[in-house]
């Protein structure tokens, strides 16, 4: 018998194992903390583990917190994250720093477009907690590209750094919606909807936009805006005329956002990292990272299939509704501080 076909039999026994196991506890259900141990035990668990990325010879510590990619909550927990940026960890990643009196300084990475109005916000406020309860410094380094949402989290930061290439601004809100109603007037489709006022169904788009829809979205928006712009001119140290001249939407390279004042250093992260522990005289700290207690199994055909078949792993289906939930639909847009471009 070749290996193959002893890899295909052993692949084979642990699933049934595992089914038989699993199902017997189920129908008894008497005891769901064993099956939570057998669980734990073939996928791990979504604890925060402290990880070394450079050894120090005191005992405070440097965290590195990495956002990257689009701000939004997928649904998915640490463990099941697919690779891009989870809120759920990265909100549990703060919350272990605010428990760990060692923490003496955070280098926040962010490699992101921006994302949904109130991740975005949530973030930033359990940041300006750490940094005012905690007196925790924090250094911002942007990386590719740190636009709207990926720049308001990091407005706050003592110091930030950006590559001279790096794309940031875009500092504003968006609703992206799609009006159809003229396409369905074209094939004798009309809009039969019943409301309860004339506002009820703002930002449908089955109907013509009126003038009031206009004003009431446009009012939404410019709200969301003007506490964009206060959390730039808070964080800057500038006054919220200047900022409104440079927030129009625009993007600004690396080198621009020092120009104009949104940017104080141009670094990379380690750059950044060095100058955090020169400034708070940090030089012997510990640099550590968070990870997830996951196995490797999780990341397997096998472990992603049994994960989602126990309903503990959220389906393809229900991963792409939370994303479509996340960032809006064409009947129910949703304010983003996302960089339009993407």
């Amino acid at each position: 018998m070749n290996k193959r076909r002893w890899v295909a039999i052993i692949i084979a026994i642990v699933l049934l194992v595992f089914s038989i196991v699993s199902s017997s506890i189920t129908q008894k259900s008497a005891d769901e903390k064993q099956l939570g141990q057998i669980n734990e035990l073939f996928y791990g668990n979504d604890g925060i583990q402290e990880q070394v990325e450079a050894a120090g010879t005191s005992d405070q510590k440097i965290v590195r917190l990495v956002v990257e990619g689009t701000i939004v909550d997928d649904g998915t927990s640490g463990m099941f994250s697919s690779g891009g940026y989870n809120h759920e960890s990265f909100m549990k990643q703060l919350a272990t720093i605010k428990e760990d009196s060692q923490v003496k300084g955070i280098l926040l990475e962010i490699n992101s477009p921006g994302g949904s109005v109130y991740e975005t916000a949530e973030i930033t406020r359990a940041l300006k907690e750490l940094q005012k309860d905690k007196e925790i410094p924090i250094y911002a380094t942007m990386e590719s590209q740190a636009a709207s949402g990926g720049y308001y989290i990091a407005a706050g930061s003592d110091k930030i750094f950006a590559t001279e290439d790096t794309m940031t601004g875009s500092i504003g809100v968006i609703m992206s919606s799609m009006n159809y109603s003229g396409l369905m007037e074209k094939l004798g489709i009309a809009d039969s909807t019943i409301k309860s006022g004339a506002l009820k169904d703002i930002g449908s788009s089955s109907r013509p936009q009126t003038e009031q829809d206009k004003e009431v979205l446009q009012a939404f928006v410019d709200s969301m805006y003007g506490r964009f712009v206060k959390v730039v001119a808070q964080g800057r140290k500038m006054n919220e005329t200047d900022v409104r001249k440079l927030a129009d939407g625009r993007i600004y390279d690396g080198a621009q956002a020092v120009d104009n004042g949104l940017v104080d250093e141009i670094g990379y992260p380690d750059q950044a990292l060095q100058a955090l522990k020169k400034d708070k005289k940090l030089s012997d700290a510990t640099v550590v990272s968070y990870t997830t207690g996951a196995t490797n199994f999780i990341n397997t055909w096998l472990g992603s299939s049994l994960a989602e078949l126990q309903g503990i792993k959220p389906s393809q289906e229900d991963l792409v509704k939370k994303i479509v939930e996340s960032v809006g639909t064409p009947q129910a847009p949703k304010a983003m501080y996302l960089y339009g471009g993407e």
